[in-house]
């Protein structure tokens, strides 16, 4: 398979669930469903569906690439475990909490490579933004700053705004929030990039 229909598909597989699930969830909000004597939503019957169609994705994306990156497997667990929670008590918080947890583990992790003075982003993305020393410790305590206020948004957003809002604002603010703070990170990428990558 050619590296950029490679890349492509990973994209795609990556993205596909989150896509699946926002889709699933609009046609399904307003329904509820009756299994086994227990009642349950359309945003409980999705999350339902969302794990194992992770699970697969994640699956092919390991035998495409070879591997999964740590953020990938840590976010599958994750999934897995308040996915699961959540359908089993029938309570969309536990759900709702999953981002929360993933920005502040990867927070945590950050920061302890900061205060070692290590970057551990650079482990993880060196291969994709070739950057000097420098760089890459001003981007992991910028990243890890943003991971901070990406987990206080999430619980903001869930903890008092609707569901409907909740699952816009994880569809497609936080895939948005990502998008803007990469761009703004142009600078410290002409500054102190290498110019060694692909």
């Amino acid at each position: 398979m050619a590296e950029q229909s490679k890349k492509g598909l990973v994209t795609a597989l990556e993205m596909g669930p989150v896509a699946l699930f926002f889709v699933g969830y609009l046609l399904l909000r307003d329904r509820t469903f009756v299994v086994a004597g227990e009642e349950y939503t359309g945003f409980i019957l999705m999350t339902a569906l969302f794990v194992p169609i992770l699970v697969v994705s994640m699956g092919l994306i390991w035998k495409i690439t070879g591997s999964l990156s740590r953020m990938q497997a840590m976010t599958l667990i994750l999934v897995v475990v308040f996915g699961g929670l959540t359908v089993w008590l029938n309570d969309e918080r536990f759900f709702k909490m999953k981002p929360t947890l993933i920005y502040l583990i990867f927070g945590v992790i950050l920061l302890v490579g900061i205060l070692r003075g290590q970057s551990y982003l650079r482990m993880v993305m060196e291969g994709v933004v070739p950057l000097d020393e420098e760089g890459w410790m001003i981007l992991t305590r910028r990243f890890c700053a943003f991971f901070f206020a990406l987990a206080l948004l999430n619980e903001i957003v869930w903890r008092t705004m609707s569901t409907d809002a909740w699952v816009n604002f994880k569809t497609f603010g936080l895939t948005g929030a990502v998008f803007v703070f990469f761009i703004a990170q142009s600078r410290l990428f002409r500054e102190h990039g290498t110019g060694e990558g692909d």
